[in-house]
Parts: C-alpha cells; structure tokens; sequence
C-alpha cells in the first residue's frame, strides 16, 4: 500500500485521477484526459480543480477525495483542502442534501450568518424521541451549497453530515427537519436527498 503522506502533489493527484471512469465527464465535458493533460505541464491547482468536479458527478472512493485533501494542503489551498476532508465524512457518514430557509432575526436568537463551509454543527429534530417521550436532537455539520455563508431570514441547499449516522436512518425525502442552536426553532429544511454511509466504497 502506497503512503500518502509521503507522496508529492503530482503523485497524489495522479494517483487520484487513476480512481476516475474514463468515460466520466463535466457538464464542460471535461475529462479525465484533460486532467493528464494539465498534470503533464504542472498545473496542479487547475488539474485539482477539475478532479473536484469530476468527484461532484460520480461517486467516488474515500482514497480519492483522501489524496486531493492531501495535495491542496500541500498547495495551501484551504477552501480546497477543507471541502475535500468535507467530502470524506459524507463517505464515511452519509449526506443528506436539504432545503433550508433560516428564521429571521426578529424570531431567532441568531443575529449574524452562518458559516457556509462545514463550521457549524447544529442540532436536528429529525422526529426522533427520548426515553421519556420528549423530543431527542440529532447532531449534523451543515455546509452550505454554492455560498460562503447563510443570513438569517435566508434559504439555500445545504448538505448535512450526520455525527451519528444510526439516528437518521428513518429520514425521507420530502421530510420537514428542523434546526436548533438552541431551545428554539433556528430553521426549517425539507429533505431533497438521502446518501447513506459508503461503506463498500471505502476499500474499493
């Protein structure tokens, strides 16, 4: 088994372009082809970039979205690095895409946007209950899809990870969720999709 830790920035994104179809391609119809081609003249940031989108239309192994955290850390690439260590929790403990619209000021204690890229961890009525018949929250990191942060009074397409995966298993799409900071209601999101753990990709 190769170590990665060891590897340099070509290897690690050659290694991760290995792991993509060949007949995988972009909405630009850019392919793994075109990612040699750059890798070949040392353009590493524009050839880590089209992995990522490559990664975004197919599901791929925990080794890929591994080797690409490692190489746009070596690069210093923090947004980078950050959605792919991003993506390695959702292999390991499913996603759940949602559609998220946050209470306004004047109902939440909440007065400033959150943190689109992974930060915050809130806490979710997923319908679950406690021993004692109450209502039981869930924990799940959000990121917030195509903006770097969410205003209150506002709604976006998020992506949950769960911290423990087993609660959310009875989770549908179309289900209301709600999400607290605290006591109350911080926001309500709709379901759109459901991803389970990988856990037959994580060896593959």
């Amino acid at each position: 088994m190769v170590d990665n830790d060891h590897m340099d920035v070509t290897e690690l994104l050659e290694s991760a372009s290995l792991l993509v179809p060949e007949e995988v391609a972009t909405e630009n119809d850019i392919t793994v082809r075109d990612v040699w081609d750059y890798l070949a003249h040392d353009e590493w940031q524009i050839a880590l970039s089209l992995l990522e989108e490559l990664g975004d239309g197919q599901p791929l192994p925990l080794t890929f979205w591994e080797q690409l955290a490692k190489a746009a850390e070596q690069l210093g690439l923090e947004r980078s690095a950050t959605w792919c260590h991003w993506r390695c929790s959702e292999i390991r403990n499913g996603m759940i895409r949602a559609d998220l619209t946050l209470r306004p000021v004047t109902e939440t204690r909440r007065k400033t946007p959150i943190a689109g890229h992974g930060v915050l961890r809130p806490m979710w009525d997923i319908g679950n209950l406690s021993p004692t018949g109450s209502a039981a929250v869930s924990i799940a990191g959000l990121w917030v899809e195509g903006m770097p942060i969410l205003e209150p009074g506002g709604r976006a397409t998020v992506r949950l990870v769960p911290l423990t995966p087993a609660h959310w298993t009875h989770v549908e799409a179309g289900q209301l969720i709600n999400m607290h900071e605290d006591r109350t209601v911080a926001g309500t999101a709709v379901v759109l999709e459901i991803h389970p753990p990988a856990t037959a990709m994580l060896t593959r």
